[in-house]
This record gives C-alpha cells, sequence and structure tokens, in this order.
C-alpha cells in the first residue's frame, strides 16, 4: 500500500526524477531547473575561490611576517640619567641574551643594533632602515637566508651588506656594487654632530615577498654597525625566535623572567595585530556576502519548483486519488529541489576547486589579457596573490549551499502536498 511505503522509495526518486527531465511542452520546467543549476554552480564556486584567495593572502602575509622578522623582541625599558638623557641601549646583551636562550621553547637569540640612514648611488636617494646583526643570525632568518629571488653569496656578508630587492632596484644596484649610507647621528664636532658617511660593498640582495621591508631593510655586520651607528659595546634589542610563533603569548612571562629588570617583550601580534583582526573582520564580512550570492541563487529554485507544482496539479491530484499520502508528495517535490541543489554544489565544488588550484596561471593569464598589473605590490604589500585551498572551507560552502537549498525546497514541496486533489482535477 502507498500509506506503508518507507520514505523516499524507489517510485517517489522515480516520479521526482521524471519531473525534472520534463521538457517544457509536457508541463516541466527543465529551463528552470538549468537556471537554478547554474545560479548554485556559480555561487558555490564563487565562494570556495573567495574563501580560497582570503586563507591564501592571510597564510602568505603571516609567513612573511614570521619568516623576516621576530617572533618576539626583547629591549629595554627607556632610563633618564641626571642630565636629562634617555637611553634603552643594552649593556649587557650578552648575559642576556644567554639567559633567553635557556627558556624552553627559544630556538635563536640575536643581539640587534638598528638605525635609520639615507641609501645612495649615484643620483639616487631612499631612506633605509639598518639591522646590525651576525652572520650565524643573518642565516636562521628563513626568508633573508633562502628563496628564489635571493642573489649573491650570504657567506660573503662580513665584507659587506645584505639589502633588500625593492632598494637594489630604486637605486640600481647589483652585486659587487658600491652603496653610500648616510647617518644624521655621525660623529660630535666643535661645530655640533656631522654625519656619518661610508661605503659599502653589496653582497648580498634578498627578497622576503614583502613590499615594505624589500623596500627598505639593509643588513650589516653587528660588529659593523657598533661602530657606525657609535654603538661600541651595546646592542639596542634582541631578536627572538620560538618554536610555536602562534604561541608567543603563552611564553611572555618566561622570557621577563629571563630578561630580568627593564624588560620590555614586542610580539609579532603587537606588530601586525591590527592588521590581523581587521583581515578577520574582512573574512567574515566576505563570507557574509557570498553566503548572500548562494541564497540568492538558491531562491532560484522556488521558483522552478512552483511553476512545476502549478504545471504539474493535475497529476498531483491523480496521485493523491491513487491514494499517495502528503508525505509521499512532500518528499517528491523535495526529491526535484534537492537533486538540483545537490548537482549545482557539485559542480560548483569542482569548479571552485578547479579555480583555486589553478589560481596563479589563471591571474597571470587575466594580468597579460588586461595589459596591465592586476596586483600591485606597493598597494597589496605582498608580491602575489595565492590561494589556499582548505577541507574547512570546502566543507563550509558545502554545508551552506546544502541547507539552503534544502530549506528553501520546503516551503513549495509543502504546497504541492497540502493541494486537495478535488481542486487540482475539477477543470482539468
Amino acid at each position: 500500500m502507498a500509506g506503508q511505503t518507507a520514505p523516499f522509495s524507489k517510485f517517489e526518486w522515480m516520479i521526482a526524477w521524471r519531473y525534472l527531465r520534463a521538457k517544457r511542452a509536457e508541463g516541466g520546467v527543465s529551463i528552470m531547473t538549468w537556471i537554478s543549476l547554474i545560479g548554485i554552480t556559480l555561487a558555490v564556486a564563487a565562494l570556495i575561490i573567495t574563501l580560497a584567495v582570503r586563507a591564501g593572502f592571510r597564510a602568505e602575509f603571516v609567513d612573511t611576517i614570521l619568516g623576516a622578522n621576530a617572533h618576539m623582541t626583547v629591549f629595554n625599558s627607556i632610563t633618564v640619567d641626571d642630565s636629562g638623557h634617555t637611553s634603552r641601549v643594552m649593556e649587557d646583551y650578552k648575559e642576556k641574551a644567554e639567559r633567553i636562550r635557556q627558556v624552553p621553547g627559544v630556538t635563536r637569540v640575536a643581539p640587534l643594533i638598528k638605525g635609520q640612514v639615507m641609501a645612495n648611488n649615484r643620483q639616487y636617494n631612499t631612506g633605509a632602515q639598518v639591522f646590525g646583526i651576525s652572520l650565524e643570525d643573518l642565516k636562521g632568518i628563513p626568508r633573508i637566508a633562502s628563496g628564489e629571488d635571493q642573489i649573491g653569496n650570504i657567506d660573503d656578508f662580513d665584507r659587506g651588506v645584505a639589502i633588500g630587492k625593492g632598494i637594489a632596484n630604486t637605486l640600481g644596484l647589483g652585486v659587487g656594487d658600491k652603496i653610500k649610507l648616510i647617518s644624521p647621528n655621525g660623529t660630535k664636532t666643535a661645530f655640533g654632530v656631522s654625519p656619518r658617511v661610508k661605503v659599502y660593498e653589496v653582497v648580498y640582495i634578498f627578497s622576503v615577498g614583502r613590499y615594505d621591508i624589500d623596500g627598505i631593510r639593509i643588513y650589516m655586520p653587528f660588529k659593523e654597525a657598533q661602530s657606525f651607528f657609535n654603538r661600541e659595546g651595546v646592542a639596542d634589542e634582541l631578536e627572538v625566535m620560538v618554536e610555536e610563533p602562534e604561541k608567543v603569548d603563552d611564553m611572555a612571562l618566561d622570557l621577563l623572567r629571563a630578561g630580568g629588570d627593564r624588560t620590555v617583550l614586542w610580539t609579532w601580534r603587537d606588530a601586525s595585530g591590527a592588521f590581523l583582526r581587521a583581515l578577520t573582520v574582512e573574512d567574515n564580512v566576505m563570507f557574509v556576502l557570498m553566503s548572500v550570492l548562494v541564497l540568492i541563487a538558491a531562491m532560484n529554485i522556488i521558483s522552478g519548483l512552483v511553476m512545476l507544482v502549478k504545471n504539474k496539479g493535475r497529476d498531483i491530484g491523480i496521485l493523491r486519488t491513487m491514494g499517495l499520502t502528503e508525505g509521499s508528495v512532500l518528499r517528491i517535490f523535495f526529491i526535484c529541489g534537492a537533486l538540483t541543489g545537490i548537482l549545482g554544489t557539485l559542480f560548483g565544488v569542482i569548479l571552485g576547486c578547479l579555480f583555486a588550484l589553478y589560481f596563479d596561471p589563471i591571474l597571470a593569464f587575466v594580468s597579460g589579457a588586461s595589459g596591465g598589473q592586476v596586483w600591485d605590490a606597493s598597494v597589496r604589500g605582498i608580491y602575489k596573490l595565492p590561494a589556499l585551498l582548505q577541507f574547512k572551507d570546502v566543507m563550509s560552502a558545502i554545508a551552506l549551499s546544502l541547507g539552503l537549498s534544502f530549506i528553501v525546497t520546503i516551503f513549495p514541496a509543502r504546497r504541492a502536498a497540502r493541494m486537495n486533489p478535488v481542486e487540482a482535477l475539477r477543470y482539468e
């Protein structure tokens, strides 16, 4: 008996499939079905691509932070002497660095000298930030020591300086060329402070993947930096690298204890936290906006099913008089809408994943076809826009699409189930 048939029986799937394949002349709505299918496919693909690009941008940005900067910076608080002179340099930097190295989870501690200079080559000038560091510690910075775009030999660092690719391009420098560095805080004379000017050989050109770093950073041997910036016997700060940068805040108390009095910490989250929080807000807003797009696409299912119910009113009346229950009718039309949502989601996942996996060549093609630079590193900060396909993002898109498709399908399916068979057959 029909009333005793289990839900979603074979005949319910057969009738639903028959209705979906029906041509317009037979009372079907194949055109509306195709529109719904294409709409959901494109919406799901757009959602997956957006999530992949969002994840890729965030991962690349964080990687450039962790790969070219200290996970945590340790420096002294400012002191003021009787003459009003302020200072924050570390006289005991060697002892403090050794104590911090003993903290569990710390992988490297590097004393640094920092200073601002004017870099010059012939008629070209640019502002730069000098980092005084030892060769061994420089090799411990992942994005500086290794990479496809690095030029020169890092082992020659002790006889020159290493400069970022942006500085090299601005000043027209290559490995073996000379760069003039001018510091306003030079030697003291009877007539005041005379700027310090010195020429160095460029022995290494690096690229960390960040436009703002490559365009201003210069690395100088630690001893030479102490002399150049009048920091003999002291360091400005300690650069600390840890095993798990994401848990750097959990180590803060141990590092403060190891550092001793006047120790101040500045983590990579403190330096870039505002930007990362802005990215999180943008991520959430983009997900909501793309979810609305999926909802709009899913709403086409309602239009198709409403037309299908209207065109199949006579069939519904006949099926009901033959003993088909309201539940069976509801499930038949629910299957019609759900199949559209499932197929659209499947095709959308395939399209979105393929687009994300081949995002780089696609972006390169768009740049070439448009005749311009689609991705401007000077504005976005990083040189490329990567796409990172994550399983959780794909599952979020699938869950959202199927959930919305199933929900919107229920309403026209209920309308079909509650149709009075007598009214449906009265004018047939």
